[in-house]
């Protein structure tokens, strides 16, 4: 960890309500090898996927931005909490970043950490998912589902690595080595993908939900389908672009979205999958302070990471000798 990494760790203190009164700026420290199991947060400062994907950039200052936004959060259950730190993308070689990021994100979960990784483009799909297939965990076998909560497939044919490539590159290296990996996409925007995206996806067996059949009348339907899918995998990761919301809500991305998944949807359906007792890995995407507006796009991941936190911890203190 560099020196100062406890600069966007500052907020509110209410010593007059004790414990019950602690927020995550007092909580978090600096992560340890050997450290108590509970949340790692580690970022990837980069947004040079996205600049290769043509899309605005801005999102290598997101994990900065975002622990902003997390220090005031409330802890409203003890949980150990740990920074891990940024990896930045350097001269461009955003392919040795990526290494890096698997690397130090394979030791945390192998130290029985959640990683919750912060973005970043999402070309922290493919950093997130080289980290995980290297961990213990997914060495020993099983089957890993992806869940992405995205306006795009992310599944681009293109002669680099890109923000619009990781799925892509996940499904690659799962069927040449053999991995049962599942990919299922919640949020599709039917005019933010080509017919050659589509027709690549039904071609892969990804399965996806588009924005316009997410409301809160079929909310009931589509988490409960959700849940018996993840039931049939080992493992999950839960990949969330901050693009899959409504432009209004999160313009602060690399390509606001023209319609959207509501918050009152989209909030219970990532909660149904950090809740679902075994998610390994989280990540969030595509935050671009540079365009973020009143900090809407910045206070709105800080609310679903700390959503993601809250019910991967109540599933754990549910398993048998929690």
């Amino acid at each position: 960890m560099k020196a100062g990494w406890r600069e966007p760790w500052q907020g509110r203190v209410d010593p007059l309500d004790g414990e019950a009164g602690r927020r995550w700026h007092q909580a978090v420290q600096a992560w340890q090898p050997g450290a108590a199991r509970g949340v790692a947060l580690l970022g990837l400062a980069s947004d040079e996927g996205v600049s290769r994907n043509q899309g605005r950039v801005g999102a290598a200052q997101g994990p900065l931005a975002l622990r902003r936004m997390l220090a005031n959060l409330p802890v409203h259950r003890p949980l150990p909490l740990y920074d891990a730190g940024d990896v930045t993308c350097e001269a461009g070689d955003l392919e040795a970043a990526q290494s890096a990021y698997a690397e130090r994100a394979a030791a945390l979960l192998d130290d029985g950490q959640l990683v919750l990784g912060l973005g970043g483009g999402h070309e922290i799909g493919w950093a997130s998912y080289q980290g995980l297939v290297h961990s213990t965990a997914l060495r020993a076998g099983g089957s890993l589902a992806i869940v992405n909560f995205d306006a795009h497939f992310d599944l681009r044919l293109a002669p680099q690595a890109s923000s619009g490539t990781p799925f892509r590159q996940a499904l690659d290296e799962a069927e040449a080595s053999g991995r049962r990996v599942a990919y299922r996409c919640v949020g599709i925007s039917v005019t933010a993908n080509t017919r050659a995206l589509f027709d690549h996806a039904r071609q892969r067996g990804v399965i996806w939900s588009p924005d316009e059949a997410l409301d809160l009348r079929g909310l009931d339907s589509c988490r409960a389908e959700l849940l018996a899918w993840l039931a049939g995998h080992d493992h999950v990761y839960l990949t969330l672009c901050l693009d899959v919301l409504p432009a209004s809500v999160a313009p602060g991305v690399s390509a606001p979205a023209a319609r959207g998944v509501a918050m009152e949807v989209l909030e219970p359906l990532v909660k149904a999958v950090a809740g679902c007792g075994r998610l390994r890995l989280a990540d969030i995407a595509e935050l671009c302070p540079p365009h973020d507006i009143d900090q809407r796009t910045a206070r709105t991941a800080a609310r679903l990471a700390w959503q993601i936190v809250d019910a991967w911890q109540s599933a754990r203190s549910a398993e048998p000798g929690a």
